[in-house]
C-alpha cells in the first residue's frame, strides 16, 4: 500500500514538472515547434517514471496506473485556466494513456523482459506519444482566434500574439516528434529501469 502511495507522490510531481507542457496553443507563434518540444519532455516523464514502477512491481498495468494518476491529476489542474475564464475546449490535456498501455503491452508481451521493454516499450511511447497528442490540437476550437481573445494572463502585453509565425519544425511536428521520442525514448526507458538497481 505505501509503496503505492510513492507511485502518486512521483505521478502528481512529475505532472507538475509537465504541467503547462499541453498549453502549446498558448505560445500561438511557434505553437509546432512548441507542440515538438512538449512532446519530448511528456515522454520524458512518463517513461521513466512507469518504467520505474514496472520494473519494481514486475506487474503490467502499473504503467497504465502511473498515466491515469498524471492524467486525472492533470485535468484537476488545468482546471485553474477555467477558473481565469478561458473556455473549457481550449485547455489542452496531455493524452497519456494510450502510450502507457503500450508500454505495459510491450512488458505483457514479452513475459516481463526488461530489455524488450526498454526497446520496443520505448520507441512505442516515444512514437505514439506525439500522435495521441496531436488529437489535442485537432479538437481545440480555433486556436489562434481563442489566443486572441483570451490572452494569457501571465504575459506582458508585448508578447501577446500578433500573427501567426511559421516555425521551422512546422512542416510535420508529429513526424519530427515521433522520430526523436523513438529515439530518446528507448534511453528514457533505460534510466526507468536502472533506477531500481541503484
Amino acid at each position: 500500500c505505501t509503496h503505492y502511495l510513492f507511485i502518486v507522490v512521483v505521478a502528481v510531481n512529475s505532472t507538475l514538472l509537465t504541467i503547462n507542457a499541453g498549453d502549446y496553443i498558448f505560445y500561438t507563434d511557434w505553437a509546432w515547434t512548441s507542440f515538438t518540444v512538449f512532446s519530448i519532455s511528456q515522454t520524458l516523464m512518463l517513461a521513466v517514471g512507469a518504467a520505474y514502477y514496472l520494473t519494481f512491481t514486475g506487474v503490467p498495468g502499473t504503467a497504465t496506473y502511473y498515466g491515469l494518476i498524471m492524467t486525472v491529476y492533470t485535468w484537476v489542474a488545468k482546471g485553474a485556466w477555467f477558473a481565469l475564464g478561458y473556455p473549457y475546449d481550449f485547455i489542452v490535456t496531455p493524452i497519456w494513456l494510450p502510450s502507457a498501455m503500450l508500454l505495459d503491452l510491450a512488458y505483457w508481451a514479452t513475459k516481463r523482459n526488461k530489455h524488450s521493454l526498454i526497446l520496443f516499450g520505448g520507441v512505442l511511447v516515444g512514437m505514439s506519444l506525439p500522435l495521441f497528442n496531436m488529437v489535442n490540437l485537432i479538437t481545440v476550437a480555433d486556436p489562434l482566434e481563442t489566443a486572441f481573445k483570451y490572452p494569457r494572463p501571465t504575459l506582458p502585453p508585448y508578447m501577446t500574439p500578433i500573427e501567426p509565425q511559421v516555425g521551422k519544425f512546422y512542416n510535420s511536428p508529429v513526424a519530427l516528434g515521433a522520430g526523436a521520442g523513438a529515439v530518446l525514448s528507448v534511453t528514457f526507458t533505460a534510466l526507468g529501469c536502472k533506477l531500481n538497481t541503484w
